[in-house]
């Protein structure tokens, strides 16, 4: 069994991280045209795209794993937290996270890099996909491979929200 997992915050490109697998959010169409994941597009190449549009249509609260392209990231996983109705169900939005991080056993994940889910088209406000994605990582069984993860955010008010969901969670430890 696994110990727990080591959480850090990194702000900036998360296409630019070195790590086993960057998780990005995906629409269920799979295009990759919003937030991490067209960074993760535009920096790593258009067969990112292309492998995960061949994998679709997806259902919300499930994800599917591609190559990284020419990213340093071998692997990049694509999670459908919110819906094209644009409604962000948090059931929905934990599957999508858990769904990622299913991927770590097969891919035999170490490490990995997460954007904050469901903020790509404003379903969701950043402290909520914060409070989500932070709640769902430190509650997980422990029978994961992961040692780490690194939740990349686009800029300020993103860090400052995942920061305070990690405050408040580890406050209750």
């Amino acid at each position: 069994m696994a110990g727990p997992i080591e959480i850090d915050v990194w702000q900036g490109e998360i296409a630019e991280l070195e790590v086993d697998a960057l998780v990005v959010g995906a629409s269920e169409s799979l295009f990759m045209t919003a937030g991490a994941s067209a960074s993760v597009k535009r920096r790593g190449g258009h067969e990112i795209e292309q492998a995960a549009v061949q994998q679709g249509p997806i259902a919300p609260g499930n994800a599917v794993a591609t190559g990284g392209g020419s990213l340093a990231a071998p692997y990049v996983i694509h999670a459908v937290a919110v819906g094209h109705d644009r409604v962000g169900d948090r059931a929905q939005m934990v599957a999508a996270i858990r769904a990622a991080l299913a991927f770590a056993g097969p891919l035999q994940l170490h490490r990995i890099a997460i954007a904050l889910l469901g903020v790509e088209h404003g379903a969701v406000d950043v402290e909520r996909a914060a409070e989500v994605l932070v709640s769902t990582l430190v509650t997980g069984d422990g029978e994961t491979p992961l040692e780490s993860v690194v939740i990349a955010t686009a800029h300020a008010p993103e860090t400052r929200a995942v920061a305070e969901a990690l405050a408040r969670h580890r406050a209750r430890v």
